[in-house]
């Protein structure tokens, strides 16, 4: 799962979508330094990591990337789902998408201070171009993948991960539809747990 996906898991509460969205720049324990909403963000991201690397629907889409693009499968099927996220979002929100990228990058401004450095840096490019809203097609899934090409070490073309997604389209569909109701079912389990301790 990538940004949209994380930050829609998170369900109504802000300062659990902000611990999710930046998560991943927090490592070990050290998510015990911010405040106790988002630390359960934080361990909600971590929880939906770990379900959705050990789901097999998830494991089966991300193996078509693997001839291609190697270890950075994951990577694609993150991406990927959250392509389909977006264009599927109807299904999903009673919120507009746009609406809900809004909000959201609202809620990052409101507290940058609160936001990792790195995490920090990039927050402004994200609002500037729309990310987590231009996931929604298949084009700007491509230019986002091409970007990202120069996070990664080797010479990979993650783009290439658009194309595969399009010869396969109706088995990813069908797949992502039947393991978003299984994690979504797992985050409001998950979200409920923690409102209790």
């Amino acid at each position: 799962m990538n940004y949209l996906a994380h930050i829609f898991l998170s369900g109504e509460n802000d300062l659990l979508k902000l611990g999710n969205f930046m998560a991943d720049e927090i490592k070990g324990k050290s998510y015990l330094d911010y405040p106790s909403e988002i630390q359960k963000g934080i361990l909600l991201h971590r929880a939906i990591d770990d379900f959705t690397d050990r789901h097999p629907l998830v494991s089966k889409g991300a193996s078509r990337f693997f001839d291609s693009l190697g270890h950075y499968n994951s990577v694609a099927i993150d991406m990927v789902y959250d392509h389909l996220l977006a264009k599927y979002w109807d299904r999903y929100s009673d919120v507009d998408l746009f609406n809900f990228t809004q909000e959201f990058y609202l809620l990052l401004q409101s507290n940058q201070h609160l936001l990792p450095k790195k995490i920090s840096k990039v927050v402004p490019y994200m609002i500037r171009y729309n990310w987590l809203y231009s996931y929604s097609t298949i084009e700007n899934l491509r230019d986002i993948l091409k970007q990202m090409n120069h996070k990664t070490k080797h010479n990979t073309h993650l783009e290439l991960a658009a194309d595969i997604y399009l010869a396969h389209k109706n088995e990813f569909e069908a797949e992502f539809d039947s393991f978003f109701e299984d994690i979504r079912l797992f985050c409001v389990e998950k979200i409920n747990e923690q409102e209790k301790q």
